[in-house]
């Protein structure tokens, strides 16, 4: 049965456009701030949310969601009020699909089967674990995809394609292409090789391909939807949160627009690329001649 992120690509795909995913930390900088910056996401222009479950140990990200983390700990955000956060999302918002990310612990001490019911009653879509690898696929990915939430993988420039089949063979509702090898919050200096990496894990797979790491303003949102299926921006609006907030890390009255304010700027910036791509020549020649005429 087709998930609300599989529903939300094929949308976007009719209209032939890339999804505009945004990801932001539970809890931070406090859970109604949080839920706040969630409920006003959709509206600003993303296309499908990811919510980071806070952890003490987030190997895989950088200083920006790392603070972020701890600032969601230090105000009490746990697994359970994660999902409650979503919860309270939904009861407004039955569209857009919802993708808890982060990492296995917090879940394993849940309790696999008890976490699953939880995150569907909440009405979470799918799920980004990034330290569990597909030989461990038995742990939860198989649980979750049979209890009907997507499991989204990652595959990084060091992905060959030797490996590539075993990393897609459980992986639904898109796949997430690392643009770099590293740490969140790391700068790509260069998206040329962007569409040939898309390119190659399509030949592999009818998923949608979505590219994250490095993005961090409209520019680089327009190079990556140019190639991809999905833009994914994080570490920017995390850091957005923390430069609006005060010397002791609470939100201000700026919080929620500030977050908002890059959203909108992204997401204009990626459908302002998509309308002069579609555009034909005839078309903008015709534009032309009538700012010549009016």
């Amino acid at each position: 049965m087709p998930t609300r992120i599989d529903a939300r690509f094929a949308a976007l795909r009719a209209e032939g456009r890339a999804a505009l995913i945004t990801f932001v930390m539970a809890g931070d900088p406090d859970l109604q701030t949080s839920l706040e910056i969630l409920k006003a996401l959709p509206g600003a222009g993303a296309d499908l949310i990811e919510v980071g479950m806070p952890f003490t140990d987030p190997m895989a990200d950088g200083p920006a969601i790392q603070a972020a983390g701890l600032r969601a700990l230090k105000a009490g955000t746990t697994l359970r009020k994660t999902l409650n956060l979503v919860a309270q999302f939904r009861a407004c918002d039955q569209t857009t699909p919802i993708v808890l990310m982060g990492y296995y612990n917090p879940i394993y001490v849940h309790g696999v089967e008890a976490f699953l019911a939880a995150a569907l009653e909440a009405g979470v879509d799918g799920l980004i674990v990034v330290d569990l690898p597909p030989e461990e696929d038995a742990e939860l990915c198989l649980p979750a995809r049979a209890a009907g939430l997507n499991f989204i993988r990652l595959a990084t420039p060091t992905t060959d394609d030797k490996r590539l089949p075993k990393v897609l063979e459980n992986t639904s509702g898109f796949v997430y292409y690392v643009s770099l090898t590293g740490i969140t919050g790391a700068a790509l200096a260069d998206y040329s090789g962007v569409a040939a990496a898309v390119k190659r894990i399509k030949s592999h797979t009818d998923l949608p391909v979505a590219v994250g790491f490095g993005v961090k303003n409209a520019a680089n949102a327009q190079a990556v939807a140019a190639a991809a299926d999905g833009v994914v921006v994080g570490s920017a609006l995390v850091s957005a949160v923390k430069d609006s907030l005060d010397t002791e890390n609470r939100a201000g009255a700026d919080t929620v627009d500030a977050v908002t304010r890059l959203v909108t700027e992204i997401a204009r910036g990626m459908r302002r690329a998509r309308s002069a791509e579609n555009a034909s020549p005839l078309k903008r020649l015709f534009g032309a001649f009538a700012k010549v005429w009016s």
